[in-house]
């Protein structure tokens, strides 16, 4: 299971260009950049991917030991709670100005720091410019770069370095790859079968335990749902938005097993995330960050409001961190003049409002009144189950090769792809190979063709899949390599002693 993202965490004092490194890094215009110093007083994260490995960055305020007044002392909390949560700390200081007294300061600070500390010489836009950053060596960091963040220069050698200091991922098992698969295998339809996966999942315990997030917006009833599945106050329940702060786990037992609760700080919109305190901004953070360590999430609506922007905008996280997905509808013992009807009409009103989310089970509860909160996690380990099911490779193909034979590929360019057959590569989410000739030219529409029919015959309930298409010349000369047995030897032999 994929262990929750690293954070790296950008700090320096006033004016360095620690929000134009942000930028750079994550490839947008996400924070303010003015030439003016505490520009920056909220704390912006995003998304980063660098040689292969994704982590969270974190942009600060400027970084001073003593600010003069009581809102730059708000931005120094939040900047060293950045510090304490980072698994890696890029200091930046500026090479135009060289080492001042308020770096000397940070430093010192930094010293103090669990995470290891890359310092990194910004402005540094030519060589006299490099030459003047070899002052801050007389920091004593052990890794000291020259970096121009506004133009790039030396940004992706550092970028190496961050990636170098990150914690080791959580190592996976040995699994073969598609290229292993398919070098001795028969093609799918000849005699001897295709060879099965092993579930590599099958004796790891920990593995085993399903870890079922509960997330969504603040004050839809995320720890009332916890409180009522555990049958004691567990947390704390108020009607303020924001009580809960830290991501919580909590081991329940679950029919002869056992299952890992996570009750996760409300989400908030980025705007109000700007005008929360750094104790709130930064729960916003970890709750990201407990999304990525679960299985599955349980996300809880409110049944006054429906599905809101905010809430499909979390359920999009989730499924681009390829975790299962349970919609729970809260507060329904509040929703007036119910009928029949009104669940479905529900449904309805969400998968019209959030189409790529039709894969998701959907239940209403009352967290309040303990109305089905069960059905929520029997829901979640039901999707856990499928986060980790594997389909055998010939019965894939079956329904492959009937899916292409009812429809082709749709032609691209004057070239129509040709699908020849698909192989599991891994779970947790299911990943699917298709090899095909024109593989770059499968429309997504005939992708998203494909991942319905899996979806029609294997079920996939509310785990997302992922589909991956790759020609097969690329893995071998066009064909994949037939055993070659002792009476097709003996056939070839015969033919060409005819032909003498």
């Amino acid at each position: 299971m994929a262990s929750s993202l690293p954070v790296v965490a950008i700090v320096g004092r006033p004016n360095v260009g620690k929000s134009t490194l942000f930028n750079r890094i994550v490839g947008e215009r996400a924070a303010i950049v003015e030439d003016r110093a505490r520009t920056t007083r909220d704390r912006l994260y995003g998304d980063a991917d660098w040689n292969g490995r994704r982590f969270l960055v974190v942009d600060t305020g400027g970084l001073e030991v003593d600010p003069d007044d009581p809102i730059e002392e708000k931005v120094q909390e939040q900047a060293r709670l950045a510090i304490a949560e980072a698994d890696v700390i890029v200091f930046l200081v500026d090479a135009i100005s060289g080492p001042t007294p308020a770096d000397l300061e940070a430093a010192e600070l930094l010293r103090r720091a669990k995470a290891p500390v890359l310092l990194a010489v910004n402005k540094s836009d030519n060589a006299s410019r490099e030459l003047d950053a070899a002052e801050f060596w007389a920091f004593g960091f052990a890794t000291t770069m020259p970096i121009a963040a506004n133009h790039g220069r030396g940004v992706a050698d550092l970028l190496d370095e961050i990636v170098l200091a990150l914690p080791p991922a959580e190592p996976e098992r040995p699994r073969r790859d598609a290229h292993d698969l398919l070098i001795d295998e028969l093609e799918p339809g000849e005699s001897g079968g295709e060879p099965e996966l092993p579930d590599d999942e099958a004796f790891d315990a920990e593995a085993m335990t399903p870890k079922v997030a509960l997330v969504g917006r603040p004050n839809v009833g995320k720890s009332s749902l916890l409180n009522a599945l555990l049958g004691q106050e567990r947390m704390i329940v108020s009607d303020i938005p924001g009580t809960t702060r830290d991501s919580i786990d909590t081991t329940l037992a679950w029919g002869q097993g056992e299952l890992v609760l996570i009750d996760t700080a409300g989400i908030k919109r980025r705007g109000k995330v700007a005008s929360g305190s750094a104790a709130e901004r930064f729960s916003t953070l970890r709750s990201l960050r407990a999304i990525g360590r679960a299985d599955v999430a349980v996300l809880l609506i409110d049944g006054i409001d429906g599905l809101t922007a905010q809430d499909a905008h979390i359920a999009g996280y989730v499924v681009e961190e390829g975790r299962g997905l349970v919609i729970a509808v809260n507060k329904w013992d509040a929703v007036e003049d119910k009928t029949g009807k009104t669940f479905d009409q529900y449904i309805t009103w969400i998968r019209a409002d959030a189409p790529f989310l039709d894969f998701a089970p959907v239940v209403s509860l009352s967290a309040k009144t303990g109305q089905r909160v069960e059905r929520a996690l029997e829901l979640a380990v039901d999707v856990w189950g499928e986060w980790r099911r594997r389909i055998p490779t010939a019965e894939l193909n079956r329904v492959v090769t009937a899916a292409v034979a009812r429809q082709e590929p749709p032609v691209t360019k004057g070239r129509r792809p040709k699908i020849f057959y698909a192989t599991q590569a891994s779970v947790s989410p299911p990943t699917f190979v298709f090899f095909a000739r024109d593989a770059a030219s499968v429309h997504f529409s005939y992708q998203r063709y494909l991942e319905n029919q899996l979806r029609e015959v294997f079920g996939f309930l509310g785990t997302p899949i992922r589909l991956v298409f790759r020609e097969r010349s690329s893995i071998d000369d066009g064909r994949p390599r037939r055993r070659r047995t002792a009476s097709a030897g003996r056939r070839g032999h015969a033919r060409a002693g005819a032909r003498r």
